[in-house]
């Protein structure tokens, strides 16, 4: 720690701080354009000088001095730093006039009016008039994808996007060419940008020069409400805030959460908005003669009615799909149970995980912030670039640090840090469970070892074996201790995790997912739409859910919900954490938050359901599972539990491990109804095709 004065205040400080975050530790308000907590320090903003006492007579730049820096007085006094004297107020008022020199006149139009730091930071440390009368610089916008819209007129030459790409999402795609006033931001040969992270420079750039292309022209930020919630995209959970005009979502923005995503999202969770306004399913439908007919809430509830009826509980089943809450799957099941069933399945890929064999067997135990403490990484069956972009990014963040050798089982993919490659496969995951492969000794001598195993390895018919023998890997080489606990389950389903611990696994008797298809007379999808339903046998098919995609068409009977912004839902995320989402809206037409659709459902069929709001039914669910109502806390397992699973053995099958994401931007309903995400999907295609030629 390093004790210092700024303006006369006395602080303690680390002292690997440097003088900005020492200034803003005492309460000081620092302007900065170039400077981010998150990216290295490039000090070529020069807007954050301040006056160091005993120093050079004139401003330093407080973002690339430490507090180890500062010289304190010759009989010991501390060193004293003063950021509101009048050369400091001179020094801002200059270099602001020469940021402004170049920098259009175009508030009244430019996207980023409202939130722009430029803006705010011209006046509270401006001067009202230039004395500038040449004419103005003028750069040619840049083509770099169909996300980020660019007006390089308005760059101040910051290089924040620049440091990001390179740094944090680990793809030199943007640099800055030329010297002087010819020097220019750019992709270099004006391609579009590849990265799954590539929206957060929106969000980093001071000015306009950089900003959303699908939000451009279609609201000002006073105009939106913002509703804080939590991201369905993948099974992070996300923090992001979601910002409405009406009933319609206009776009989706990040929040810090230094457990999660730090303040980073993907672009699918960023740019999925408007796949929320198209294909929506907004009033019950029955099918009538081979086509779905619009109807009534009566005549669809009357046509489930009459066909649950004619059948026995063991032919009714349900499966959840990916984006569902936890209180609707709750509700669900309640009423399966209710009916007689026990055939009800959350895991609609086939996953090899079940409660039974304790929570520490599929959530992501080390977290995502435990990433950062380990010392060696084994990936197998997964792309956490396309499974996960930000967990992605968070170990390439440690990476970065070095001494984190990483090795992956699987595909050979582009991950954005270095990595050995082991092998494709089963034959290979033997063969380092035997120990005959020098990655085992890497394991086995780190001190905070991590196995992260992903759904590629675990959604398939041996993926019992796999999941035992990657933790009798953990168990051989000290994954697993008593004070850390490095095996992860890195789950692709926001819901998935929630449906475990609820028990939406078949009961006893039940039949899994693939089982019902063939084998139910009245068949539930809670938007489950990431199944292969060509093979469904069910006399009569009900799809709860939001939007007109795979469930809808094959479905016999719709009845329309609501999708994750237009609903409160509890999500639990792949390490365990418990969260809870906001509405931001409601949903269109005749549509209603799936628990009431069933609540609806349940009093048809002669089993109602003992709630009749959102709040009772959280009660019912605290009440039998407790740990839900301890919102943002991770109930942990025991280890105990990877043990007995390690115990379980098992044959696997000679084959090689595929990815659960064959396309990073169509994962779910509401991307599929996206025409940015379609977009997106398109170019990265090409880009692969043009890669391997």
């Amino acid at each position: 720690m390093a004790k210092l004065k700024v303006d006369g205040k006395e602080i303690e400080v680390p002292d690997h701080f440097t003088l900005l975050q020492a200034c803003e530790e005492a309460g000081a308000e620092v302007p900065r354009f170039c400077f981010h907590e998150r990216l290295s320090v490039a000090g070529n903003c020069r807007m954050c000088l301040v006056e160091v006492k005993g120093g050079p007579p004139k401003p330093a730049a407080s973002c690339a001095m430490g507090v180890r820096d500062v010289r304190g007085g010759p009989n010991g006094e501390l060193p004293e730093v003063f950021t509101n004297t009048p050369m400091v107020k001179k020094a801002r008022e200059g270099v602001m006039e020469f940021l402004l020199i170049n920098h259009p006149l175009d508030c009244p139009i430019c996207d980023q009016g409202g939130e722009c730091d430029l803006q705010d930071q011209a006046m509270a440390f401006g001067i009202d008039s230039s004395r500038y009368g040449e004419d103005k610089r003028s750069v040619e916008d840049k083509y770099i994808g169909p996300l980020v819209k660019t007006v390089m007129n308005r760059c101040i030459h910051c290089t924040r996007c620049v440091r990001f790409t390179t740094e944090v999402a680990g793809i030199a795609e943007l640099g800055l060419i030329g010297r002087g006033e010819d020097a220019e931001i750019t992709t270099y040969l004006e391609q579009a940008m590849t990265s799954e992270l590539q929206g957060n420079v929106v969000d980093l750039c001071p000015v306009g020069a950089l900003t959303s292309k699908p939000f451009a022209f279609t609201a000002r930020p006073w105009e939106l409400n913002k509703t804080e919630s939590i991201d369905v995209m993948d099974a992070l959970g996300s923090a992001i805030r979601v910002d409405t005009r009406g009933r319609e979502v206009m776009r989706i923005m990040p929040r810090v959460n230094e457990s999660i995503n730090e303040e980073w999202i993907s672009d699918k969770s960023r740019f999925i908005w408007d796949g929320l306004k198209t294909q929506r399913l907004d009033r019950p439908y029955v099918r009538r003669d081979g086509r779905l007919q619009p109807a009534s809430w009566t005549e669809a509830f009357a046509t489930i009615g009459a066909a649950v009826s004619a059948t026995n509980g063991s032919k009714i089943g349900a499966i959840a799909g990916d984006l569902a809450s936890v209180e609707e799957m709750f509700a669900l099941k309640e009423l399966l149970v209710s009916l007689g069933s026990a055939n009800y399945d959350c895991r609609q890929d086939g996953a090899a995980l079940d409660p039974s064999l304790g929570r520490a067997s599929y959530i992501f135990n080390p977290t995502i912030e435990g990433i950062e403490e380990a010392d060696a990484l084994l990936v197998v069956g997964s792309n956490p670039r396309f499974e996960a972009s930000v967990l992605n990014a968070r170990i390439r963040k440690r990476w970065r640090r070095g001494g984190f050798p990483i090795a992956v089982i699987g595909e050979a993919s582009e991950l954005r840090y270095d990595y050995t490659y082991l092998g494709a496969g089963t034959e290979t995951l033997a063969d380092l469970s035997a120990g005959n492969h020098s990655f085992f000794d890497i394991l086995k001598n780190a001190k905070k070892p991590m196995i992260i195993i992903g759904q590629g390895a675990l959604a398939r018919a041996d993926g019992a074996a796999v999941l035992s023998t990657a933790a009798a890997i953990a168990e051989s080489v000290g994954v697993v201790t008593d004070e850390w606990n490095g095996f992860a389950v890195l789950h692709t389903a926001a819901s998935r995790v929630g449906g475990l611990d609820l028990g939406f696994v078949p009961g006893q008797g039940g039949k899994t997912a693939a089982e019902m298809l063939t084998s139910m007379d009245v068949l539930f999808l809670l938007g489950a739409d990431e199944i292969d339903l060509s093979a469904k046998t069910a006399q009569l098919t009900v799809y709860i859910g939001s939007h007109g995609d795979n469930g809808a068409q094959n479905a016999d009977v719709i009845l329309p919900a609501a999708a994750y912004t237009e609903k409160s839902g509890i999500w639990v995320n792949t390490e365990g954490r418990v969260q809870m989402g906001n509405r931001a809206g409601f949903a269109p037409g005749e549509a209603r938050e799936d628990w009431a659709v069933l609540r609806a459902l349940s009093d048809v069929l002669g089993k109602k359901l003992p709630f009749d709001s959102l709040a009772q039914l959280r009660q019912k669910l605290y009440q039998a599972h407790p740990h839900f109502a301890e919102v943002d806390d991770i109930k942990a397992g025991h280890s105990a539990d990877i043990a007995a699973v390690a115990k379980k053995g098992g044959n696997m099958t000679q084959s090689v491990f595929a990815s659960a994401v064959k396309d990073f931007y169509l994962t779910n309903p509401i991307a599929r109804a996206s025409a940015v995400m379609a977009e997106c999907s398109a170019l990265a295609r090409n880009n692969f095709k043009a890669a391997a030629e």
